[in-house]
Parts: C-alpha cells; structure tokens; sequence
C-alpha cells in the first residue's frame, strides 16, 4: 500500500513538474510576443486599407494580448508536446516511443499548417464576402477588438483541427482507438463539427459551410490516416505471430 502511494506521490511530483515547465514556457513566448507586438499586428492587419478603431484605452492592451496569447500557444506547443512525452515515456515499450517521439515535430508544423490555412484562405474569403454583403448600405468600419476576435475565430480553431490526423494516428497506435470506433462516430463527429463552425463563424450559412466542410474533411482525414496505421500494426502483429511459431517449431 505504501509503495503504490509513493509511486502514485512520484507521478503527481512528475506531472507537476511537466505542468511547470510548459507554463514557463507559455510566459516566456507570451512575453516574446508583447516584445514584438507591433511588427505581428501590422502582419495580421493584412490588405485593410484603414486603420482599425479602439473605444477606450483598455482596447489596445486587449489587442495586445489577444496577439501575445496566439504567439504563446504556437511556441508552447511543441515544448508542451516534448514534456507529455517525458511523462508518459516510462510507460511506452521502446518502439512506440520511437513512434511518438517523431509525432511531436508534426504536432508543431500542423498547427501552424492549420493557422495558415485558416489566415491565407477562410479569413479572407469569409471577411470579403461579408463586406462585399452591406458594401451599398453601409460605411464599413471596425474596431480593433471585433476584427481580431473574428480573425482568431477564423484561425486558431483550425490549427487545433489540423492536429486531429496526427491524434487519430497516435491514439490509433497505442491501440485507445481504432478506425471502427472513429467511423461509428462519424455522425456525432459531423454534428460536433457542425455545431463548432456555426459558433466559430459569422451568423450567416454561406460562412457557416465556408468553416464546416474543411472540418468534416480534416476528420476523414483522421479516419483514413487511422485505417492505415491500423492494417499497418495488423502485419506488424501477423509477422511477430508468425516468426514465434516458427521459432517454437
């Protein structure tokens, strides 16, 4: 009884040392991020040919850490990565650990796959379409913290779908999911994913599908990127039977 406290007190000793390290590292790249904060909101302002308009001096220090915040998470997520890999490491055979170590650098590089895609492609066509809609009725004009709360609603939720392919193949390879249960969740799946780029995109249907069907594609993704890795570890477990028999014989 004793041992199995002591063993359960080392592995909240080690989780809360992991849990430092990434929140270290969150500050630091947070604070990265003020330092370079005008260069990044000049990036982000794009082709508006205007300035944006702040209603009080606490907006501008809103903007500030809406944009500190989305440089936090980018840099923190790979670090955040490394550490859930330490902490589950002792409990991997050596060639899973081999496999999920090489998943942490494509971690990192789709989230920023899924930023991109969102920034370059669904921001600007949604934001266009939007303004082209009351462009003969109305003056457009935006404040600061409208037009970077929809640019984070248009980009962050992608960069979290994109890594959904390398989940499903991680989850998939430790054996917690297989493609069946994935393609039996397929319905809820679409239904979440729904219910998401309706929350996530402007109240009309036309954005609504914009954000939805790269989604719905992300998850099928995931289904036939688990499928492979799922027939992949079948023959892997065929030959190891197979050699056994042999070598028994």
């Amino acid at each position: 009884m004793d041992d199995k406290e002591l063993n359960l007190t080392e592995h909240l000793d080690e989780l809360r040392k992991r849990l430092i390290i990434s929140a270290l590292a969150f500050i630091l790249f947070f604070i990265l991020g003020m330092v370079y904060v005008k260069d990044l909101y000049i990036f982000f302002m794009g082709n508006l040919d205007y300035k944006l308009m702040v209603l009080g001096p606490s907006d501008i220090i809103w903007i500030y850490f809406h944009i500190a915040t989305v440089v936090a998470v980018t840099g923190t997520i790979p670090i955040a990565a490394w550490q859930i890999w330490l902490f589950v490491k002792p409990a991997l055979k050596p060639g899973e650990r081999k496999v999920t170590l090489a998943y942490i650098p494509a971690l990192f590089f789709l989230f920023i796959g899924g930023l991109a895609f969102g920034y370059f492609f669904i921001f600007p066509n949604v934001m266009s379409f939007l303004i082209k809609l009351g462009n003969d009725m109305f003056t457009t004009s935006f404040t600061a913290d409208k037009y970077f709360s929809f640019l984070i609603n248009m980009t962050l939720p992608f960069g979290v779908a994109f890594e959904l392919p390398l989940v499903s193949m991680f989850l998939t390879t430790l054996g917690i999911v297989n493609p069946h249960k994935l393609v039996k969740l397929r319905k809820y799946a679409y239904f979440i994913l729904v219910i998401i780029a309706s929350m996530i995109s402007p109240p009309e249907f036309i954005s609504h599908i914009s954000v939805a069907i790269p989604l719905i594609l992300i998850y099928e993704i995931s289904v036939l990127l688990s499928k492979m890795v799922f027939r992949r570890m079948q023959k892997s477990h065929s030959v190891q039977d197979f050699n056994k028999e042999m070598t028994t014989n």
